[in-house]
């Protein structure tokens, strides 16, 4: 069996983040795929870092940088779309500890996309798009990129869960001259906007090339008290109605 959980856009939510792990453990899961924005907007970026570190590092076959890793970790704040997205992300530059920094400029990969291989299937996880691999998000009505020398593309950012599959032209008579690439965004584990406001990840298997969009619970009310007015109290509200 090979099982893996895909997940996306923690931003800072332990509880969230605790809650989609405590239901993966119970799904059998060989493997983890992580693809990025660990950090920010939510107020627990190191408690965040230190319980992916800590509690299933093993289990991790990819973990890249989200816009918001690159943003932060090279003070390159001009890309934000709001002046309220760059305060949060200074504010959590200067909160992030000598230990979460080492981890995220060590141990993740710097390049916002990385390609793998499961099974004979060509994997292309990314954090943004292949127009932009950091700050552009792949929509089913609007790809941004050819993916089409992929099997399976993985990607967040957006914060919206999506499963489909785009066919290519190919020179494949056996297929009827079409490529499939199945599309998968899990969803924003800890910053929601599909207004679901529960953690969300993906499970795709292998095997059959199903996949699984989940939607887990969590102590909102508890993340949500954390906030401080250390940033905008936009953040902390979108949380109770996954905007």
């Amino acid at each position: 069996m090979s099982r893996y959980a895909i997940l996306s856009d923690i931003h800072g939510n332990l509880f969230a983040l605790n809650e989609v792990i405590n239901d993966l453990n119970s799904q059998n899961i060989d493997s983890i795929i992580l693809l990025g924005d660990l950090i920010d907007y939510g107020m627990q970026s190191n408690e965040v870092i230190e319980y992916v570190k800590d509690t299933f590092s093993d289990k991790i076959i990819c973990n890249i940088w989200g816009n918001h890793e690159k943003a932060i970790l090279t003070k390159d704040f001009a890309h934000f779309s709001s002046k309220r997205c760059v305060e949060s992300a200074k504010f959590t530059q200067s909160q992030l500890t000598v230990y979460s920094k080492d981890y995220l400029n060590n141990e993740l990969i710097h390049d916002g996309k990385y390609e793998f291989e499961i099974g004979n299937k060509k994997i292309l996880a990314i954090h943004g798009s292949l127009n932009d691999y950091y700050w552009k998000a792949i929509f089913p009505d609007n790809l941004n990129g050819d993916y089409s020398d992929f099997d399976i593309v993985l990607s967040g950012h957006s914060h919206y869960p999506h499963v489909f599959q785009h066919f290519y032209e190919a020179d494949n008579p056996d297929m009827r001259n079409k490529k499939s690439v199945l599309f998968i965004n899990p969803g924003s584990v800890g910053q929601p906007r599909n207004h679901n406001p529960n953690a969300q990840y993906a499970i795709l298997d292998a095997d059959s090339m199903g996949v699984e969009l989940r939607y887990v619970e969590y102590p909102k009310d508890e993340a949500m008290a954390l906030y401080d007015g250390s940033i905008d109290d936009f953040y902390r509200k979108r949380l109770e109605n996954g905007v």
